[in-house]
């Protein structure tokens, strides 16, 4: 391969600058290719096995191990039917109320949020569905990137046409960050309510759901007016939700 790419076999021509720029580009895209073929195989294993970690996670991890070396997260994996209808509901009546019906995006929530962030001038409303989150969540580092987002997208395709909606949302409840050092749906549980995930009411689900744009500040502000209003939201609109 580096004899090829720097025309280093014997009696070969000198390349001009546009051949190196040309093998150059060939050997970016076979990378590019192998790294998409790496994630793909990876969902594919998901569709049996459970993912043991995430981008996201170690990211967190490397993050608070600067502090203490020994931390470590608190995560454990919960099969889907461990986990209360509640807090599905609650995710789905937060982050993606037509989960079950789209393909990957919500084409009309990213249109709202782009004017509400056009007119407030800022970012404040995001409009990724829980497939675009899961696929950050898994593979995509916390940094933004001019890349991001279309690699975000690609792999939302691949999510939504390997995985069945079920799957995903059981994967995307038990790897999301709920606190700081704190993944998944049972942990959140033990952390917050001393209580397994099967078990959360209404009420508890609905905050845990509202936690989940800013779990970290939540973690250490439980009580804040805006949270207590975004919870009762989300459980006025829990009954709505549908549930795959």
């Amino acid at each position: 391969m580096k004899k090829w790419l720097f025309n280093k076999r014997p009696n070969a021509a000198p390349l001009s600058f546009s051949g190196y720029l040309t093998r150059g580009l060939a050997l970016f895209f076979l990378l590019l290719f192998l790294y998409q073929l790496w994630i793909f195989l990876h969902i594919c294993w998901w569709i049996k096995f459970n993912p043991s970690s995430s981008a996201f996670m170690e990211d967190r991890l490397d993050v608070i191990q600067e502090k203490n070396p020994d931390a470590e997260l608190k995560y454990k994996w919960v099969d889907y039917a461990k986990i209360s209808s509640n807090l599905k509901r609650a995710v789905i009546a937060s982050e993606d109320a037509k989960f079950v019906d789209h393909e990957g995006f919500d084409w009309e929530g990213i249109q709202k949020a782009y004017e509400k962030n056009l007119k407030k001038g800022k970012i404040v409303a995001g409009g990724s569905t829980i497939s675009q989150q899961l696929a950050k969540n898994l593979f995509l580092s916390t940094k933004r990137t001019p890349w991001r987002k279309g690699e975000e997208a690609l792999i939302t395709v691949m999510l939504e046409n390997i995985l069945s909606k079920r799957r995903i949302l059981e994967i995307y409840l038990n790897v999301i960050e709920w606190g700081n050092g704190v993944f998944g749906a049972e942990a959140a549980s033990r952390h917050y309510y001393k209580t397994s995930a099967a078990k959360l009411s209404s009420g508890q689900a609905a905050k845990l759901a509202a936690m989940i744009p800013n779990p970290r500040f939540y973690d250490k502000h439980q009580s804040t007016s805006y949270l207590n209003r975004r919870t009762a939201t989300i459980q006025a609109r829990m009954r709505f939700a549908e549930v795959p």
